[in-house]
């Protein structure tokens, strides 16, 4: 068993973390206030070949795979979720692709994403089917005019990137529109030029400000077949696209906490109180102990669950190990961005400091591809199942 990272991995570490040191970590209040997307950012990423991490080197990227895009995205997070965000806007739309589409979209859709030529975005959610995914009402119905041709209407929404994507995945109801089986729904690549295609009203969010997100709408879009990603019927590509996304989720709570804690440790290493510093205090070093050890909890899981999904373990069997790694560190991010709020006192409360930046970013990743509860609930579900079992 081998805890070290690969000479490449941490060359890779140790430049996007200079990268985010002096590039990102300037831009994230501007980023936050103004709301506006970061193209700076978007083409800084593109020139560093950080687009194209989780993209096979056949198709323009480096192969560095999910630990690669893991760590960049928890260096990049220490700063910003915003531009963490960029990068695993990356692999969530790309992912079904990669697993199941076709050589000829792999070749037409994916080195463009590798070297920032294309942006996508990935719709499942609905108004009304957000957990519940297999409620949605998008439908794809046979085109008459052309043979394996479907006709696309409906609403997805929470889109993240939705206003900068030039092509999305989607997945729509090809089966009877009341059916909550599985194989009533499929995966589908809708270019953003297609006729029909247009983005809806844009979320107005408390955090993680800056890559817009809100609706496409879907009015009899006609996609060809070859746009069917896999088969007909073919969810569990949902399925299996999201599993693989948890440790990417996950890298940008750990590094969030990172951040946090980091920065509120110096802070109270600073600030004078009662004839010392606010760490001098045992209590305080509790606390930053304490969350210390949380967020290598999380680093381990995390990597661990990174490790696995390049091997293509996030089948059914693998889900609770790569559900602990989502749950556990989104869920820290929301701890430790507490804490340093507190650590900070008041002053924590103020946009002076980015510890409030934090603590409004952290919430989204609890909720985001699978909430929490969600996660809990894959994780039991293991352990009854006995995937997750130790005898």
């Amino acid at each position: 068993m081998d805890f070290t990272l690969s000479d490449e991995l941490t060359e890779l570490q140790a430049t996007v973390r200079r990268l985010a040191r002096d590039k990102v970590a300037p831009r994230a209040r501007e980023i936050d206030e103004t709301g506006e997307y970061p193209e700076d950012l978007f083409r800084l990423f593109a020139a560093s070949g950080l687009l194209g991490l989780c993209i096979p080197e056949e198709y323009g990227g480096s192969g560095a795979g999910i630990l690669g895009l893991t760590l960049a995205i928890e260096e990049v997070a220490k700063h910003s979720n915003t531009a963490a965000l960029m990068l695993l806007l990356t692999r969530l739309p790309t992912g079904p692709v990669m697993i199941a589409g076709s050589e000829e979209q792999k070749k037409r859709y994916l080195p463009g994403i590798a070297d920032g030529s294309l942006r996508a975005a990935f719709g499942l959610s609905e108004p009304g089917a957000g957990s519940d995914v297999v409620g949605m009402s998008t439908r794809a119905t046979p085109d008459p005019d052309d043979e394996g041709g479907w006709i696309l209407n409906g609403v997805k929404c929470w889109m993240s990137g939705v206003a900068q994507a030039d092509w999305y995945t989607v997945f729509a109801k090809t089966g009877d529109p009341s059916s909550r089986r599985h194989d009533s729904i499929t995966a589908f690549i809708v270019d953003r030029s297609s006729p029909g295609v247009s983005v809806g009203s844009l979320d107005k969010k408390m955090g993680v400000r800056g890559v817009d997100t809100g609706e496409l709408v879907l009015e009899d879009v006609r996609v060809p077949a070859a746009n069917v990603i896999g088969e007909v019927g073919g969810f569990r590509l949902a399925m299996l696209g999201l599993n693989s996304m948890r440790p990417i989720v996950a890298a940008r709570g750990i590094g969030l906490a990172e951040g946090a804690l980091m920065y509120a440790t110096e802070y109270v290493k600073e600030r004078k109180a009662f004839g010392g510093t606010i760490a001098d205090f045992q209590g305080i070093q509790w606390e930053i102990a304490k969350m210390a050890v949380e967020i290598e909890a999380a680093r381990l899981l995390t990597y661990r669950s990174a490790w696995l999904a390049d091997q293509g373990k996030f089948t059914r069997e693998y889900v609770p190990y790569l559900s602990m790694a989502k749950y556990h560190a989104s869920e820290c991010a929301v701890r430790a961005s507490g804490l340093a709020v507190q650590l900070l006192g008041a002053a924590g409360y103020m946009k002076d400091h980015p510890t409030e930046l934090w603590y409004r970013d952290a919430r989204q990743l609890t909720i985001v591809e699978g909430t929490s509860q969600v996660q809990l609930g894959l994780i039991a579900r293991g352990v009854l199942d006995h995937h997750l079992w130790w005898d």
